[in-house]
């Protein structure tokens, strides 16, 4: 539930917040599964900035969140759902009946208590994972791998989800949350449920403290450069970008422009495209 300000300045006039103490735990992470998060500002190995606006913010500590879940035929019950700083969607501390314990991503309608089974074929419950081919079509799905054993690599950020929309002989087609229709090995896991924290992209930062603190430093708009700084720079007072199509710093395309290789190995794979918003 997003919580609102009263609008005694103007950045809290618009600034929302998610409400995390009805749905988290208020603790600290878990010890041997966190470490120290080492910032770079985006900066590459030559120390130079390669992602712009990015440094400073709080510190944080890195939750060790298990993508794999290769820890097939033992139940895990659900200790606590956690925060995340790292991340949009929370997270889970599960504890498996051997003792082992490890965070996964946690979807939503996950309780504390509830009992987790990760096998090849599993009950069709929220937070289950196990082999898509066993997965009826039209269930919602999460945390996808797209080759076997390599570990879930898409619908992991809050609020997402896909669906199934057949399963053939050798072959799943999923729909991914952009859209796209693809093709996935039917021997490739995946987790059933959305993921948590829908209310993720309703909340509004409303002020550039927030920002700083989430390590994100100020941009300026490209049209209040000169000309030599950027190619929308110039003009009397406030003029519009005189070219054709916007672009970056450096004279690039910034959009519209298709960046995915044309002869790219995984082409094969996609049934449908995705649909462009309106």
């Amino acid at each position: 539930m997003l919580k609102y300000y009263k609008p005694y300045t103007s950045g809290k006039r618009r600034e929302s917040v998610i409400n995390y103490r009805d749905k988290v735990a208020n603790k600290k992470p878990h010890k041997s599964l966190s470490k120290r998060l080492h910032k770079k500002a985006g900066r590459n190995s030559r120390g130079r900035i390669t992602v712009r606006h990015r440094g400073g913010g709080e510190k944080r500590k890195y939750r060790e969140v298990d993508f794999s879940q290769t820890k097939l035929g033992v139940p895990a019950k659900v200790e606590s759902i956690e925060y995340d700083p790292n991340r949009s969607a929370f997270i889970a501390l599960i504890a498996y009946r051997d003792g082992q314990k490890s965070y996964i991503l946690a979807p939503s309608g996950l309780e504390v208590g509830t009992i987790l089974s990760f096998q090849e074929e599993a009950e069709l419950e929220v937070g289950n994972r196990m082999c898509i081919k066993h997965v009826p079509v039209g269930t919602e799905i999460y945390n996808l791998e797209m080759k076997p054993g390599k570990g879930a690599q898409t619908i992991r950020s809050a609020g997402s989800s896909g669906e199934v929309l057949a399963v053939e002989a050798t072959h799943a087609l999923v729909r991914l949350p952009s859209g796209e229709v693809r093709k996935v090995p039917n021997t490739v896991y995946v987790s059933i449920g959305r993921v948590s924290n829908e209310e993720h992209m309703l909340q509004n930062i409303g002020r550039a403290g927030r920002a700083r603190r989430r390590g994100l430093r100020p941009t300026v708009r490209g049209s209040a450069m000169n000309p030599v700084d950027h190619p929308h720079g110039g003009g009397e007072g406030r003029q519009p970008v005189g070219l054709k199509y916007p672009k970056t710093p450096w004279g690039k395309i910034a959009h519209g422009k298709k960046t995915r290789k044309k002869k790219k190995a995984s082409d094969k794979f996609i049934v449908a495209s995705r649909q462009r918003k309106k």
